[in-house]
């Protein structure tokens, strides 16, 4: 088989030992290894926890064997700086590794390459580029973090077939099927934080924690410009769960500020918008500074509005049932698009079946 097609076939194998990581790992990325010596595999490995081992070590301490003048396939360049762990670049060359094949260059600023130039002065042959548009959307949740010093933001909602997420009454449990119930949670389990508006919690009071799977609870974010959420909310209690931030305008109530102190509740002064509400742009910002690469937006319609209104969400999730509710609430508010021309864009990247509801994800063109 030809070497390239040989690097692509070793380079899948790595990518699908790098998903492993997933809701794992961040706001490091997802990377997975491979160590092939004459021809057959030696080693795997990935990354499997934020602070552990990145998945070169781990492949090297799994090798089968002497790994001196073997193959080292990772989807992404090797680290060469010190942070939670020794640098990757010292442990290849010491392990004399022949040959290094990288999925893509990482976009750190004190990687971009700078890794591969010092394989390549320590007499090891690199590859750069194997499956790099896979390896690239693997990541994308990391590449916006480091590039755009903000989280990568998923706005997901559910809605009937006719667009509406509550009767005209404001009933909205439950729209979606037990299955997409999971999904929602799975959702959470793999991303950062989770952040809906202070009218969601006034009205539904939701706890916004990962409970019908495995897996983490993200940090809760609540948008309350002027401080209204009670003091009893469920999102509020079980800080050890998972952490609340209360996003205010800036200056928030001084008067109120001492009852979120004692609870153990952050809250976030962010200056205000045009509208006098949280400036949201802002506010990812501030997030992104606190490592939270990934934001899960659940809600309610204004808050989605928001998102979309302002430009800010990567993907979509909608959720649609099958049924139909007439009058009632829309999914999403007032966009001022005044021609079909100024609608907002977007390429349907999966739709698939969950229970009785049909999933539609996009991003945005």
């Amino acid at each position: 088989m030809p070497e390239n097609n040989l690097d692509e076939q070793y380079m899948r194998q790595a990518l699908r030992l790098a998903r492993r990581g997933l809701g794992r790992v961040s706001p490091n990325p997802m990377v997975g290894a491979v160590i092939v010596k004459g021809g057959r595999v030696i080693a795997r490995g990935y990354h499997k926890s934020f602070g552990g081992d990145h998945a070169e070590v781990d492949a090297l301490k799994r090798a089968e064997g002497d790994v001196g003048g073997s193959t080292l396939y990772v989807t992404l360049e090797p680290c060469r700086h010190r942070g939670k762990t020794p640098p990757c670049t010292d442990a290849i060359i010491k392990a004399e590794i022949g040959r290094v094949v990288v999925g893509m260059l990482d976009p750190f600023p004190e990687m971009r390459g700078k890794s591969i130039e010092l394989l390549e002065q320590n007499g090891i042959k690199t590859t750069v580029g194997v499956l790099e548009t896979e390896c690239r959307a693997l990541n994308e949740v990391y590449l916006k973090w480091v590039t755009a010093g903000l989280p990568y933001v998923t706005v997901k909602w559910a809605q009937t077939l006719d667009g509406k997420t509550a009767t005209a009454r404001g009933a909205s449990r439950w729209i979606s099927s037990p299955e997409s119930l999971k999904l929602a949670h799975r959702l959470r389990a793999t991303h950062d934080a989770i952040l809906v508006g202070v009218d969601t919690v006034l009205k539904d009071d939701p706890q916004l924690t990962t409970r019908l799977v495995k897996g983490r609870s993200p940090v809760r974010v609540i948008l309350d410009s002027h401080l209204r959420i009670p003091l009893d909310a469920k999102v509020l209690s079980d800080q050890e769960t998972a952490k609340t931030l209360v996003a205010a305008t800036a200056p928030p109530p001084a008067a109120k500020l001492p009852d979120f102190k004692r609870m153990g509740i952050e809250v976030l002064a962010v200056s205000p918008d045009l509208s006098g509400r949280v400036d949201i742009r802002e506010l990812l910002m501030t997030l992104a500074r606190r490592q939270i690469s990934s934001l899960l937006v659940e809600g309610g319609a204004a808050t989605i509005t928001s998102f979309l209104r302002a430009g800010l969400a990567d993907r979509i999730i909608v959720i649609i049932a099958p049924k139909i509710m007439g009058k009632g609430t829309d999914a999403v508010g007032e966009l001022n698009i005044k021609d079909v021309s100024e609608a907002l864009k977007l390429k349907f990247t999966k739709v698939y079946r969950s229970g009785e509801d049909i999933v539609v994800e996009g991003e945005k063109k």
